[in-house]
Formats: structure tokens, sequence, C-alpha cells
């Protein structure tokens, strides 16, 4: 049985101004005795990425959200009992108006079961947290565009009119499931070695068109970088500067509209990876489409709120992950 009811959370404590809403706990990085160096996810990307960021001098320690626990009746806002074990979630992307979770993004995971290296239903809990939490959230939009289809969320969506969900992703791969496609309001299906061209044309179209149809409340953008050519998974051929081309257009179209954007990123199963996220997010800086903390101060301590969505894995291919889970979104 699922529980619905508005209960109390350590969620969403407020977090200091100072800190940017950019959300990391050094958990979302997996070991297991050197193991995890033969999966094809690079469990330790996240944790890359905040050590590039560092490097860049865009954050420090004390300057970021570390990733808050959730209970086990947080969790039970999404997933069955039979069907629990950690995740993150929390809302700095409305307070804010934007928020990065540098980890998170498992799409093929759906309220009741796991798939693809996901075994939490992050994307689904953010938004039904929000739902059911703040104030003036009603209606979100998914824009997925890791290179698989995005099916857990779209199963858990499938009936309800208050999520829009866009979805461009390779036609070819895993998981190629018809019923969830069944949930997607923009499909845009992409074949083998899809260029930077015609990729970035389509996501601009799209992007506008989904938002220029319903205005939302709320953006969860699922960022997977595993289009990246050379991924053995995703099966595209998008340049690093493709990708981070691709989430300034995102973002940009949040910003110009006045929607709050929560990014996580999902897939991604290269090393250099890590270094292409982090640019990304430097960029949207250097654009001005995420904000900083220009005054210098730096809180002694940002834990607790955390954006909107978390989990721990990763998103894509074909079995999931059942050990235990220190990750996020």
């Amino acid at each position: 049985m699922m529980c619905n009811s508005s209960h109390g959370t350590q969620l969403y404590l407020e977090v200091p101004s100072s800190c940017l809403p950019i959300v990391y706990s050094p958990v979302y990085n997996i070991t297991f005795m050197g193991l995890e160096k033969l999966h094809p996810f690079d469990s330790g990307k996240w944790g890359k990425v905040i050590h590039f960021l560092k490097e860049e001098k865009l954050i420090s320690d004390g300057s970021i959200v570390e990733a808050r626990e959730a209970t086990e009746e947080d969790l039970l806002v999404v997933h069955t009992k039979r069907y629990l074990n950690r995740l993150k979630a929390g809302k700095l992307a409305v307070d804010r108006g934007w928020a990065i979770n540098v980890g998170g993004g498992f799409h093929h995971c759906s309220s009741d079961k796991g798939g693809g290296f996901c075994a939490y239903a992050d994307i689904t809990l953010a938004i039904k947290f929000l739902f059911e939490r703040v104030e003036g959230i009603s209606r979100a939009t998914i824009i997925d565009l890791d290179a698989h289809q995005g099916n857990g969320h779209e199963r858990d969506f499938l009936d309800d009119r208050r999520v829009f969900i866009m979805d461009v992703y390779n036609r070819h791969i895993y998981p190629g499931d018809g019923y969830a496609k069944r949930a997607i309001k923009r499909k845009v299906e992409l074949d083998w070695g899809t260029e930077d061209d015609e990729y970035l044309q389509k996501v601009e179209l799209h992007s506008e068109g989904a938002l220029n149809e319903v205005r939302p409340d709320i953006i969860v953008y699922n960022a997977g970088t595993d289009i990246l050519d050379g991924d053995p998974l995703g099966g595209l051929a998008i340049s690093p500067q493709g990708i981070i081309k691709r989430d300034e257009i995102v973002f940009r179209a949040a910003r110009r509209r006045g929607i709050p954007i929560l990014m996580v990123t999902s897939g991604g199963y290269q090393k250099k990876t890590a270094r292409i996220i982090a640019d990304s997010i430097i960029n949207l800086r250097r654009q001005g489409l995420i904000g900083g903390n220009e005054d210098g101060e730096v809180a002694e301590e940002c834990v607790g709120g955390v954006p909107l969505v978390m989990s721990s894995s990763d998103s894509s291919p074909s079995s999931v992950s059942t050990g235990p889970a220190p990750n996020t979104i």
C-alpha cells in the first residue's frame, strides 16, 4: 500500500543562503573491494565532478549542500514497503530557481521495480514530494536527455496529467519499453551515431515546444552524458562541446521563462564524463544561467535541505544494482 498522506520530514530543512544549490555527498561514490572497476559505470564519477569544480574555484567544501538521508517514511511517498533502501531528496530548485544534484537520475526505476543500474525512483520521489509538500507546485515537466528511454518515471506518471514528459533517446537500445512510451508527450527517437548539429537542433526545438505547450512549476532535467561519442551503451556521437551546449539550451529555456530547474546527471559510461559535467556547470555559471555566491560568504555548514531528487547507482542498461545504495539525485 502506498503512503500518500503528508508526514513529518527532515529533508526540507532550511539551507543558508550562502550555500550554492549544488548537492553532493561522498557516499555517492560506490566502492566494493575494487570490484566496482569491472562495472561499466564509473562509480566515482560524482566525486571527480566535485574535484574539478573545486579546482576551478567554483565551489568549496563549505559552499555546497550535503545530501541528507531519507527515512523509510519519506521513501514510502513513492515506494511500496517491500521495495525500500536508501535515497535522498530536496527542494532547493524551487527556493533558488535552480539546483544541481551531482548524482541521481535513476530513470529506469519505477515505484515498484528497478532496472538498468537504477534501484531507486528518485525522479518520481522528487516530483511527488514537491506536489505533496511545496505550495504552488502542481505541474512538473521532465526533460530526459539521457541516451536511454526514461521508462521508470514514465510508468509512474503514465496517467498523471500533472506531469509532462519529453524524452530524447536512441530508439535502438535498452529499454525499448513500449508500454511506458505512452506517457511521453514529446517523444524524440534518435538513430545510431546521431551527431551534434541534428541533436542540438532537436533538443532546442522540442525543449522550447514542450515548455510552450505546458508551463510547469518545476523542470526536472535528466542530463545523461551517455550521449557522448564512444559511449559503450549510448550509441550516439555527441561531442563534449555538444553536451555543454545541450545543457545551456535547457537552462536558458528555463531561465527565460522563470521556471525553477533541477538537473541530475544520470548515465555516462566513460571516464571523461566527469570532466565534461564539471565543464558544463562552469559554463552555466559563466553564461549567467546559474547563480553563485556573489558576496563571498561561506556557510559553516551546508547540510540538510537538498534539491529535488536522489538515489544511488546510475541510469541505464539491463541489470539492477542489488547492494547497499549510497547515492542520489
